[in-house]
């Protein structure tokens, strides 16, 4: 469909490792008022190079994709390409996937259960220089800044080249909390919890988690408790 009276079409490209599913978005964008689909990409080298060619208003992104992913392909396209906003359309909710992607520069964030009107207003909402955020995405960005910090954590800087979430997993294991407590506390799963853990061991030489309670009281990551 083309845009209303005196609106531009906004001119996006489609990105989905999955040829099913990236067709099928077309297809709905196609039906959808104020969108014209210029070209769709399989991953984001392709993604990025499409742009390049194309310069587009708007790159619908998934995340998960081989080669190049889209939290990769997002902040070279903001990098290299500034006129070009990026709304991430993908399965994953979680925060391992969402805040990422909005550091990387994305200005919105779907779900593939959004309906037309909510992609449509999204890409809109970009382009105008707003977030074009689901309500769910919303929710949960509005619950983690209302969520406390730690109150034992005394620095978020990191040592041994730890990254702000190893640093913030070490801690939590130092103030006795198991795999699956980290993984309620940080919206995570434990298999993520899991892979953050054999990281920072990794970083740091740790063998257990005793030594990894010592190592955050003697690098200054917690207090030790006032007698």
């Amino acid at each position: 469909m083309t845009a209303g009276p005196g609106e531009k079409a906004a001119r996006v490209v489609v990105v989905d490792d999955q040829t099913v599913v990236r067709e099928g978005i077309v297809m709905l964008l196609g039906l959808l008022p104020g969108i014209e689909v210029v070209g769709a990409a399989g991953d984001g080298d392709e993604a990025v190079k499409l742009v390049a060619e194309l310069a587009p208003d708007v790159v619908l992104m998934d995340l998960r994709m081989p080669r190049c992913d889209g939290v990769e392909a997002t902040r070279r396209i903001r990098a290299e390409h500034p006129g070009t906003q990026v709304v991430v359309l993908t399965t994953y909710a979680d925060d391992e996937s969402l805040f990422p992607a909005l550091r990387a520069g994305a200005r919105g964030y779907l779900t593939k259960d959004a309906g037309g009107e909510e992609i449509v207003r999204a890409v809109r909402s970009v382009l105008s220089g707003d977030a074009g955020l689901s309500p769910s995405i919303q929710r949960r960005l509005l619950e983690r800044l209302s969520e406390p910090e730690p109150a034992s954590v005394v620095s978020v800087g990191a040592s041994d080249g730890l990254t702000v979430r190893e640093t913030e997993v070490v801690v939590l294991i130092a103030e006795g909390l198991s795999n699956q407590e980290i993984a309620r506390r940080l919206h995570v799963s434990t298999a993520t919890v899991k892979t953050h853990i054999n990281n920072l061991f990794a970083k740091t030489g740790l063998k257990d988690r005793a030594q990894a309670v010592r190592y955050a009281y003697g690098n200054g990551l917690v207090r030790p408790p006032r007698g």
